[in-house]
């Protein structure tokens, strides 16, 4: 069974319960990270736990959603072995699959929850190509600079 983490800050609180709720009648196992208030809260560190979960492998995908989602992504990407992609659409979220095996998703609070269902179902769906050339500059984003 696929299992992902969720997480967000204090303004995808609502966006983040009805994603965890889609998702687990679909069949994955999902685990909140919070937050779970509309107090305010700072992103990166509900970003770094979806992160760190999923670079060590204790969680296949992760989600994040805040305001933009961009403060959350990028937070997300600091952690190695993280491919954070901050999605506005199915065709985006089908090539960050394929070519760069991204394994976080994140999300702004304001893009509506259909869209949002329809990325993470292309997302969760498409598998990475495997092909060399791929590997190859993933290999270049995780080296040390």
């Amino acid at each position: 069974m696929t299992k992902i983490c969720i997480a967000s800050d204090h303004h995808g609180v609502k966006t983040k319960a009805k994603i965890a709720k889609y998702l687990t009648k679909k069949g994955y196992l999902v685990e909140d990270l919070g937050t779970n208030s509309d107090e305010m809260v700072d992103y990166p560190i509900y970003a770094k736990k979806v992160g760190k979960m999923v670079a060590n492998k204790e969680a296949d995908f992760g989600i994040l959603i805040c305001y933009s989602g961009i403060g959350m992504s990028i937070a997300c990407n600091r952690i190695k072995g993280v491919r954070c992609a901050l999605l506005t659409n199915k065709i985006d979220a089908k090539h960050t699959r394929q070519d760069n095996d991204a394994n976080v998703v994140a999300f702004s609070s304001e893009l509506k929850l259909y869209k949002i269902y329809d990325i993470l179902d292309v997302f969760l769906t498409t598998d990475f190509s495997k092909e060399e050339r791929h590997i190859r500059r993933i290999a270049e984003i995780d080296d040390e600079l």
